[in-house]
């Protein structure tokens, strides 16, 4: 497809309000992911979850998720994606309400899984915004949408650790089903259809991603930075509520809840990046933005016994370092969704499912460094990851 044949749409259909509108569903769409993260102890106890198994709400969300971005997602490109968004949202309603609903424990995680599945309309969202944006504030739009994405992600868990405290687990279950069952007639109401132009079958499609990963370097760097810079915000954000409810600080859950709020600001970032992507600074921004998430993990550093400046430390760090991550963010889609818009929903699909699986090893070195070698063990690790690739990084040539 030509660039006139992608602006012709965007001309027609793009409007700022419809820009604000894919940000909110966006945020709204993720947070579905996280709500559960902070709810896993007094959901394990209702349900009779061992422990062991208790870890398996959240990671049977992230496999499903994985899967919906590697057979889901690349269905916009073939499939109108108004209408796959619509159908992906009236499943997670449902299966959000069973979620609230159901008492056994199995079928329970089998919810958990089909909500990270359908979590993935969002990220049908995201490239459907590319396509509808000229290809002068591409960047800057897509750094909106992302900001409302990134800000579901910063919110869900306080807001589900509020909720549950003051109506129970169940009802944060329940909200979320009605939020996104308007939200599901809202955008079939106000989104401009977006029917593609290829005739592939679903067949050939998925399997076209693998010599699409082969064949497209910039997919291939971009996905690796944001991998690492991705897995060490989930390193962090899963061990910092345990050093600050652990004996150093012994913070109750609202405290931490007000922590993670602070963190929210950090999702400003995202237009900003998006700007500077438009003006062609993709390249030093991307080492800003870098170098920003390896500070932000070694401040904390210099302050490890409970103080005043060490709580002080650990706020900036969390500010920062979700900068760092959404500016990573917004910088490595703008790059990637200008690779041409017939493959932009399958980019964008194997783009996520690589960096979600560098946060998922983010989560689990975390956990694993916190529990054997304590707070500075985790953040060494974290610092490792962006460490190498600011190393990587150093490797690519000017264009």
């Amino acid at each position: 497809m030509s660039a006139l044949e992608e602006q012709q749409p965007a001309a027609k259909d793009f409007s700022p309000a419809i820009i604000r509108i894919l940000a909110v569903a966006c945020g709204l769409i993720v947070a579905n992911l996280y709500y559960a993260q902070p709810l896993i102890g007094p959901i394990s106890s209702d349900l009779g979850l061992s422990s062991g198994a208790a870890g398996l709400i959240v990671t049977l969300a992230q496999i499903g998720y994985g899967l919906g971005l590697l057979f889901l997602v690349p269905l916009g490109d073939i499939v109108e994606n108004r209408r796959l968004v619509v159908i992906l949202l009236f499943l997670a309603a449902v299966v959000l309400a069973a979620g609230g609903v159901v008492h056994h424990s199995v079928l329970f995680l089998g919810v958990s899984m089909l909500i990270g599945v359908s979590s993935v309309a969002a990220q049908v969202l995201v490239p459907y915004a590319a396509h509808l944006s000229p290809e002068a504030t591409r960047g800057r739009n897509v750094g909106n949408v992302m900001s409302g994405l990134l800000l579901g992600i910063m919110l869900a868990r306080p807001v589900s650790s509020l909720v549950a405290e003051y109506l129970g687990w169940r009802a944060v279950f329940y909200l979320s089903a009605v939020a996104i069952a308007a939200l599901a007639i809202v955008l079939a109401r106000a989104l401009p259809a977006r029917q593609p132009t290829s005739s592939v079958r679903y067949s050939a499609l998925i399997g076209s991603m693998t010599q699409l990963l082969k064949t497209t370097p910039v997919l291939r760097r971009r996905a690796l930075y944001h991998a690492s810079v991705f897995g060490t915000f989930s390193l962090f954000w899963t061990t910092v509520p345990l050093y600050l409810t652990g004996p150093v600080f012994r913070f109750s859950q609202q405290e931490v809840a007000l922590f993670a709020l602070v963190g929210v600001s950090g999702a400003l970032a995202a237009p900003v990046a998006g700007r500077l992507a438009d003006r062609g600074w993709i390249r030093p921004a991307t080492g800003i933005a870098l170098l920003l998430v390896l500070l932000s993990i070694a401040l904390p550093l210099a302050d490890q016994g409970g103080s005043t400046l060490a709580l002080i430390l650990l706020v900036v760090a969390a500010v920062v370092l979700d900068m760092g991550v959404s500016a990573n963010l917004v910088l490595s889609q703008r790059e990637i969704f200008s690779l041409g818009a017939e493959v932009r929903s399958r980019l964008n699909g194997l783009f996520m499912a690589i960096f979600f699986a560098g946060g998922a090893l983010g989560s689990a070195l975390g956990g694993w460094a916190y529990s054997a070698g304590g707070w500075q063990a985790a953040l060494w690790i974290g610092i490792a990851l962006p460490a190498l690739a600011l190393a990587y990084y150093a490797t690519e040539k000017r264009r």
